[in-house]
């Protein structure tokens, strides 16, 4: 299957448990790959006939900025099924990151990673199905 990635889309988002993180916000990162077939897109050479990763970023700092949730598990299931509902894709594989994450230790990083597909046109979550 052909991929595009999309790294490091970044906007401010009041996601978390805290409300001083709903309050205050803070930067959330994502990462996109997004799995498709090129072979239409390579034929016509059309943006059309691709999944349009200027568009598919601005969906995604849409989702990191508004409805706060508590987890950013939430956030990164809202992101891959919104993606898949919205563009011609087969599989999408997001990762979250919360660099700024209320951790008492020193730390990178924070970031949990989904992946969801299409099984006969339906959605599936990895693992799901035969």
């Amino acid at each position: 299957m052909d991929r595009i990635t999309l790294s490091g889309v970044t906007a401010v988002g009041h996601h978390g448990v805290f409300d001083f993180e709903r309050r205050e916000g803070q930067p959330f990162v994502v990462d996109a790959v997004l799995y498709l077939d090129f072979a239409k897109a390579a034929e016509s050479d059309d943006v059309r006939d691709t999944a349009h990763y200027g568009e598919v970023a601005q969906r995604i700092t849409e989702w990191i900025s508004g409805e706060p949730l508590n987890l950013i598990e939430a956030l990164a299931v809202r992101i891959a099924d919104g993606l898949l509902d919205e563009f011609r894709l087969q599989a999408v594989e997001i990762t979250v990151h919360k660099p700024q994450a209320p951790i008492e230790v020193p730390f990178g990083d924070v970031a949990v990673s989904v992946h969801r597909g299409r099984n006969n046109g339906e959605r599936q979550a990895q693992g799901e199905g035969p």
